[in-house]
């Protein structure tokens, strides 16, 4: 089976008659509908919009053989993929997150770091995590500077890391401003 890509969410029911909010992670918030039969992560169950509407910061959907809240409600939480074929082809610098996970990082340096775990927006921007054989997880900014290069037929991303975070001093000498009066 091929990768399969989340392109979807379910939310709260919306209504009395089977409607549910939908939050959709694609470019176009209604090209959910034009990918047929939507699949849970496990891909055991398949959901196919019926009708859906905006609202303010999601659509308002129905599904095939969802009819009553109670239905609806059961569905809350339950993430909806599709097929990576399924899905357009991207732009030059535009990756589908299934795309980089699992690729290895390497520094500018060609040194290894890991592998790429996940790809985070918790609103401020995407965030690249990086699993080094041991040891912590790095979180770092997923832009060109700190990701210059992504080889997907490599099967590598490049990490600038950076040389110093603002702050990050040990040396309690200087851990504090100078203030008028100090050596």
């Amino acid at each position: 089976m091929s990768a399969l890509v989340c392109v979807a969410r379910i939310g709260a029911a919306h209504g009395v008659r089977g409607a549910v909010k939908l939050w959709t992670f694609t470019e176009d918030p209604f090209a959910v509908r034009s990918y047929g039969p939507l699949l849970s992560k496990d891909g055991k169950r398949q959901f196919e919009v019926a009708t859906a509407r905006e609202a303010k910061d999601h659509l308002v959907a129905t599904f095939k053989g969802v009819t009553t809240r109670d239905e609806a409600e059961r569905l809350n939480g339950i993430e909806l993929y599709v097929a990576r074929e399924k899905l357009p082809a991207t732009d030059e610098d535009e990756y589908y997150h299934t795309d980089l996970i699992g690729l290895a990082a390497v520094t500018t340096d060609g040194d290894a770091l890991g592998r790429v775990l996940a790809i985070h927006n918790f609103g401020a921007g995407d965030i690249i995590e990086i699993a080094p054989p041991k040891g912590t997880t790095m979180l770092l900014p997923f832009t060109n500077a700190v990701v210059p290069e992504v080889d997907l037929k490599g099967g590598r991303v490049v990490i600038a890391l950076p040389q110093e975070i603002e702050g990050d001093d040990n040396d309690p000498s200087t851990s504090r401003p100078r203030e008028r009066g100090d050596p």
